[in-house]
């Protein structure tokens, strides 16, 4: 293709058109396959053309595509929430669907401040999150987002947010510290944070409980997640759960933090939600902060077009029947195990591959200069842009970022494939990525 209107990602390359796509592949107009082992970011966990999610889209499009929330619920709409609401930890009431994930970050911090208003607390005015967190690109979730490479330019337009440090164990682990004392520093730290800020000030502290795109599936060391929760208790903090990217099943429960045994205020889900079928997010709200605003003004001062799309929940319905039916969760969590020990095979002793870690179909690999002293390569070299490139030449696809460390230094590869993988798919990728490696490692100058 010569030329294009559209505004793609880079304004220098137009990439190829994808023509279909089924199961874990998808192809161009000449024939061309690509393994999706990003699930693109993230996000196509029934892969391409799962014949149940079409069926109920079609069924629902014959019906009605749309209807405006001013006017009119609908049944999808209706049934999905009580799913989503059902199958949530803790005592969650409601859940408010969007269009993806920086909306529903955008909702839920609106939702947290709107709740301390209905409550009589309107001095709480502060967010608290991490550095090296992703929480989207709209300007509210790139403040709150710790992720400096993608906040530098917009930074004047951005809402002040304190951040803490992430849960980063590979980096910032003392050697004299067990996990659990890394844990119960990191909550010191919230806490000290929380008490500088005024603790009758702070509306809410978000985290990803499983870090996705900036940090490269970061999970957190024993005790973490309880001891954030005490802290948010003990000063009245809502505790907001960015499962954008690491819920929906994706590591191996539908939503994260019930491998965290932890209940947060209000959790953002988006990507698995709807498994690229249709755009949608949601938040899942717990039921005092909803009896609060119904107590209140009675109603949630926010909204956009698109909310409760009848054909986004239908198909994110579907996408979660299928998950049931087919009993995904079960798969994710026996694949997790294949694919762990593919990677530990064939990186556990790489001389660039300084840590292999995730959960379930989520897992990250952190490339350094020397393994045994962790040092970086220079950011200028774009190790992960390469890795990216020579994937792709070679018909895979991933999902490498940079500036793991500090929003400059480090590089990251990030592995999220489809729910229906094969084993003999996994390894495929795994071969793939190695030769992917090896080959941006030996483009790099001398």
């Amino acid at each position: 293709m010569s030329s294009t209107y559209v505004m793609h990602r880079s304004l220098r390359n137009t990439p190829p058109v994808a023509t279909r796509g089924k199961g874990v592949w998808l192809y161009d107009a000449g024939g061309n396959a690509w393994l999706d082992g990003s699930g693109g970011a993230a996000v196509s966990c029934l892969g391409h053309g799962h014949p149940a999610v079409i069926d109920a889209m079609h069924r629902q499009i014959d019906q009605l595509a749309y209807a405006h929330t001013g006017f009119f619920t609908t049944e999808p709409a209706e049934t999905l929430a009580q799913r989503l609401v059902d199958d949530a930890p803790g005592d969650a009431s409601h859940a408010y669907f969007v269009s993806g994930g920086s909306e529903a970050i955008e909702a839920a911090l609106k939702m947290a401040r709107q709740y301390f208003v209905e409550i009589g607390q309107p001095q709480r005015t502060h967010i608290i999150a991490r550095r090296q967190s992703y929480h989207g690109n709209t300007l509210g979730a790139l403040a709150v987002g710790g992720n400096e490479w993608r906040r530098q330019q917009f930074a004047p337009l951005l809402i002040d947010v304190a951040h803490v440090s992430p849960c980063y164990e590979y980096r910032d682990r003392h050697e004299n510290e067990t996990a659990e004392q890394y844990s119960q520093r990191l909550v010191r730290e919230l806490e000290d944070t929380i008490l500088k800020l005024g603790a009758d000030k702070v509306i809410a502290f978000c985290a990803e409980p499983i870090v996705g795109a900036t940090a490269g599936a970061l999970p957190p060391t024993p005790g973490y997640f309880k001891g954030v929760r005490e802290i948010c208790d003990k000063y009245g903090i809502l505790l907001i759960a960015d499962e954008v990217m690491c819920g929906m099943g994706r590591t191996g429960t539908l939503y994260a933090v019930e491998q965290e045994d932890i209940v947060p205020d209000l959790i953002t889900i988006a990507k698995g939600l709807g498994g690229g079928y249709q755009p949608i997010g949601a938040v899942v709200v717990q039921k005092r902060i909803a009896d609060a605003m119904q107590k209140g003004t009675g109603f949630f001062q926010h909204g956009h077009t698109y909310i409760g799309h009848a054909t986004a929940c239908a198909a994110a319905l579907a996408v979660q029947n299928v998950i049931r039916d087919e009993n995904l969760l079960e798969r994710v969590r026996q694949l997790s195990l294949v694919l762990q020990q593919e990677l530990r095979e064939r990186f556990s002793g790489h001389p660039h591959v300084g840590d292999i870690r995730g959960r379930g179909l989520f897992f990250g690999l952190e490339l350094v200069k020397d393994r045994a002293t962790k040092q970086v390569f220079d950011p200028a070299l774009q190790l992960h842009a390469r890795v990216k490139r020579e994937a792709f030449a070679r018909g895979l696809m991933v999902y490498p970022m940079g500036g793991t460390i500090d929003g400059r230094q480090g590089d990251h590869i990030l592995l999220a494939p489809p729910f229906i993988i094969t084993e003999n798919e996994i390894d495929m990728l795994v071969q793939r990525l190695a030769a992917a490696i090896q080959a941006a490692i030996e483009s790099l100058p001398a």
